[in-house]
This record gives structure tokens, C-alpha cells and sequence, in this order.
């Protein structure tokens, strides 16, 4: 058994897609990673999560899945694919079994933020773009911040409507990164579905975009845990 899980797949969240990963990516990559991005249209959870079990059942060898946001729901019921050796929480949802995001984000802790989801048009959602920069990506620099307002991609009802059956979480070893400045998901809330999950965490002063904003903070914890999924299998 090699001292490390070397497949990466990183799936992204609602109001996003997955070329917000670059900076991850390519640390992972130089320091030899095989790392494969989903590109989810986030539509359902369903199809996300055939979408990523595919690139799972492409990866050659055991994977590590690792997700932001909503793709923390996809990862949740994705890894319990067999080849996968451990899951990743990049200030993402962890739901437990029968709970949505929608059911996650009504049962926030009291005072928090509410995230700027304008209501449904065509079974679609998106976020008050004026509201973007400072909700999402408060720490993204201004010109970034503005374009991924603009070319956010829509969130489809039934993706956060959809339930997780089978949390992975439950079987396999986490990990996870608590965004301390997060106004999409309260650090409070991250760090209850962190210690649901029985999660080794670490928190980080950052936005909901903190994949973004600091690929090296977010790199450093996935390579933690490609070599922390191989020593308790191990065991």
C-alpha cells in the first residue's frame, strides 16, 4: 500500500463551478497528485452524484474526495463507493441521513447570516449578485469576487432539496476545514456537522470562497488526509 492516497477528485458547491479549484489543483498537482475536477451542474443531487462516482470509478487506484459547499452533500453519499478511502469538508455541508441543504441551512444557528438565495424562477436559483462578493467570496480579490457573481452557475430546487440515504462520514475517516469568516454556512454550524462526523478539524480565518482565496490552507488539509486515510487503514 502506497503512504498515500495519490487520486484527488474535488467536487464544487452550488453558485460555482469547478475551475474555482485552479489554485488547488495545481498545488496538488507539482507536489504529484493525480487530481481530477467534477464538473457538476448542480441541478440535482442525483445526477451530481452519478457524475462523481463516475469520475471515482475513472480514478486509477483508491481516491479522496474532497468538497466544498453543497458538494459536501454529494460527497457524503458518493463515497461510499468502495474505492473511496476518505472524505474531505471544505466548509461544506455533511449532511446526516435524510437531511438536504435546505434542511441544513433552516436549522442555522440562531443570529446567523441568511445567504442571499433569491427565490426560485423556473425551479433555479441564484445569489443576489449585489450581495455576492460580501456572502461568498469576502476575502476573493474585488475583480475575482465581481466576475464569479456574474458567471455564477443557477442551483437547481431538487439539488438542495435532495436527502442523503447513506452518509459515507459514518464509515470512512473526514476531514474538515471550518471558514471562520463563512457567511454562507456559520462556523457554528460547521464545526456541529465537523464533530457529527467524528471530523479531524481545522480552522482557518476565510470566506465561503476559501478554496479560492487560499489554495495553499485548503491543499495542506487534503494532503493531510491522502496520508491520513492510508495509516488508519492501516490499522
Amino acid at each position: 500500500m502506497s503512504s498515500r492516497i495519490k487520486n484527488i477528485v474535488l467536487v464544487h458547491g452550488n453558485f460555482a463551478d469547478g475551475s474555482g479549484w485552479e489554485g488547488v489543483f495545481q498545488i496538488l498537482q507539482r507536489d504529484g497528485y493525480n487530481v481530477t475536477i467534477v464538473q457538476n451542474p448542480t441541478l440535482s443531487l442525483a445526477q451530481d452524484i452519478a457524475l462523481t462516482k463516475h469520475a471515482i470509478a475513472s480514478a486509477p487506484g483508491e481516491v479522496l474526495l474532497a468538497g466544498h459547499s453543497y458538494g459536501g452533500a454529494v460527497v457524503t453519499e458518493a463515497g461510499t463507493d468502495p474505492k473511496v478511502a476518505g472524505l474531505v469538508y471544505i466548509t461544506a455541508f455533511a449532511p446526516d441521513t435524510g437531511e438536504s441543504v435546505f434542511s441544513l441551512i433552516a436549522s442555522a444557528p440562531p443570529g446567523a447570516p441568511a445567504p442571499p438565495i433569491l427565490p426560485p424562477v423556473d425551479g433555479l436559483l441564484f445569489l443576489d449578485r449585489d450581495k455576492f462578493a460580501d456572502s461568498f467570496a469576502a476575502d476573493v480579490r474585488p475583480e475575482l469576487a465581481s466576475f464569479m457573481a456574474v458567471s455564477q452557475c443557477p442551483a437547481g430546487v431538487a439539488a438542495l432539496e435532495g436527502k442523503v440515504t447513506a452518509p459515507a462520514w459514518k464509515a470512512k475517516p473526514s476531514w474538515y476545514l471550518v471558514a471562520t469568516a463563512d457567511k454562507m454556512i456559520p462556523p457554528d454550524a460547521q464545526r456541529f456537522m465537523a464533530k457529527r462526523a467524528g471530523s479531524t478539524v481545522v480552522e482557518a480565518k476565510g470566506s465561503h470562497a476559501i478554496y479560492v482565496s487560499q489554495p495553499q490552507a485548503v491543499a495542506e488539509l487534503i494532503k493531510t488526509a491522502a496520508t491520513g486515510a492510508v495509516k488508519i487503514a492501516k490499522k
